[in-house]
């Protein structure tokens, strides 16, 4: 049976798994392991995305390997 607190659950998941291919998707482009950001971002979602709009660039940034090269 579906309440009303399952659905608001069942929801609000997925604007969850957004936000943290978001949070990804950001940290990728600072420099920063997307894989890493991704799990953050589903362990602690909003939180994850603010740190890596507010933390600089860190000065040696992870380099992943290009595709056909």
């Amino acid at each position: 049976m579906v309440n009303e607190t399952t659905s608001v659950i069942y929801g609000g998941s997925g604007w969850w798994l957004v936000l943290a291919i978001v949070t990804a998707g950001l940290a990728e482009t600072k420099g920063r392991r997307r894989w890493v950001w991704f799990v953050l971002g589903l362990l602690i979602g909003p939180i994850a995305t603010a740190l890596v709009v507010i933390w600089a660039p860190p000065r040696n940034p992870v380099r992943t390997p290009k595709v056909g090269r």
